[in-house]
């Protein structure tokens, strides 16, 4: 058996655990053997981990419209750069992809850059205003994945349930951005003692977790309404939880069997408000950085499974805009690049978190809610695999980023464990072997 890649005592980690070391044959796009054979290339992988490929759920790559910010070919790089094989773009951008046409020609354009995979995400409305529904059939016939007005709050609830009921007729998922936006307001970080100390507008934890509330009876009432049920799948994701309290109406909503799914952010599980001391807009995000114990929550969540999954929310701008003051610079964070090396510091390194949990969080996890089969490392499996080392240790340097957005609230942290090899069915969508 001859195959095109050869992973010398590679360490194998995925989702069921880890699984000791095997030499790993890659060919014709799967996994061909772990127990080696002939190639035309052998890689070294001694003392490196082989996992499955990440798996994105939420990212802004801005085009088209805002390619200044981000585009397809740097966004899809820095995928790469950071281990994901996969990754689902918002819709956010100028015009919204709220066409048919529109998902194509990312598609399309995507395939000819050959780096990361991309999966577009629609509107779920028009123009993302709220009020008419995009045609989720014609959408997913075009290949959406989901349908989201992620970028702005679905305040209208009858809106809500009849996209819900429409786009699960299509096997699609509705992600929201839950969020208050009457108790938002124009806050530009967590509302709590920092904010009163520096005396800049809040936005409540409550915030968050009233919309929560609201968006789970939304999902009681169409779950009910259903005749036909979609199984294993989610009805509802909910992005970038922040909150302890929304962290805790996801827990028992899942307890009672409702069809949802959440995400939590790097910056989330890393960050807190006490990080906007100095008035820094790089830390301004939303939802916005919460408080210690928002993180320990989360960390918890993610452990137990009540978050699905970890999603960047990478959300590049140009540096003069980031370099505004804290009221006017936009929200966002980029992570494409740094996410995986960041958490597995922070969690595995530092406070024991699972190693196998942790790579599950970036695999099966979103995947499921997709509705997509899992990859494992197996004879047949599709290599779509990552190769990083967890003990090679570097400084983070935005400068040397592929996303157009060189800056980072992470600029000089020491992390470990950063990719070197991705591959998308075993072809090599980046290399940093040195």
């Amino acid at each position: 058996m001859k195959g095109e890649i050869l992973f010398k005592n590679a360490t194998l980690v995925d989702a069921r655990g880890e699984h000791g070391t095997a030499d790993v044959l890659v060919g014709e796009g799967r996994i061909l053997s772990l127990s080696g054979g002939e190639a035309q290339r052998v890689v070294e992988a001694k003392g490196r981990c082989l996992s499955p490929g990440f798996f994105d759920l939420h990212a802004h790559l801005r085009e088209p419209g805002q390619e200044v910010k981000e585009d397809l070919r740097s966004g899809l790089e820095a995928a790469a750069r950071g281990g994901y094989t996969d990754l689902v773009s918002m819709p956010n951008t100028t015009p919204v992809v709220d066409r048919a046409e529109a998902v194509r020609a990312l598609r399309e354009k995507a395939a000819q850059i050959d780096r990361a995979r991309l999966h577009p995400a629609a509107a779920l409305t028009q123009g993302q205003e709220g009020q008419v529904l995009c045609e989720a059939r014609l959408l997913r016939e075009a290949g959406a994945v989901l349908l989201t007005d992620d970028g702005r709050t679905n305040e209208d609830a009858g809106v809500l349930a009849l996209g819900l009921r429409y786009a699960a007729s299509w096997g699609l998922p509705v992600a929201v951005h839950a969020e208050d936006a009457g108790l938002r307001r124009g806050g530009v970080m967590h509302e709590g003692e920092v904010s009163w100390r520096l005396g800049l507008p809040g936005n409540p934890a409550y915030a968050e977790s009233a919309r929560i509330a609201r968006d789970l009876e939304v999902v009681r009432y169409v779950w009910e309404a259903l005749e036909t049920r979609p199984q294993g799948r989610s009805l509802l994701h909910f992005q970038h939880l922040s909150t302890r309290r929304g962290l805790e109406l996801v827990r028992q909503a899942k307890r009672e069997g409702l069809p949802i799914s959440a995400e939590v952010t790097p910056h989330h599980l890393t960050l807190t408000d006490a990080h906007l001391e100095g008035l820094d807009p790089l830390y301004k995000v939303a939802p916005p950085l919460r408080t210690w114990a928002d993180v320990e929550a989360l960390v918890e969540g993610l452990l137990e499974g009540s978050l699905d999954c970890v999603a960047t929310d990478h959300a590049p701008h140009t540096e003069d805009e980031k370099s505004l003051d804290l009221l006017r610079a936009p929200f966002g964070i980029p992570s494409l690049e740094v996410a995986w090396p960041l958490l597995y510091t922070e969690l595995v390194q530092k406070r024991g978190f699972p190693l196998s949990v942790l790579v599950a969080r970036f695999t099966d996890g979103p995947r499921r809610i997709l509705g997509l089969p899992p990859i494992h490392l197996e004879e047949g499996a599709e290599a779509s695999l990552v190769l990083w080392d967890p003990s090679q240790r570097r400084t983070v340097d935005p400068k040397g980023f592929a996303s157009k957005a060189r800056y980072s609230p992470w600029a000089g942290w020491g992390l470990s464990g950063w990719p070197l090899l991705t591959l998308v069915e075993g072809r090599v969508v980046f290399e940093g072997l040195g």
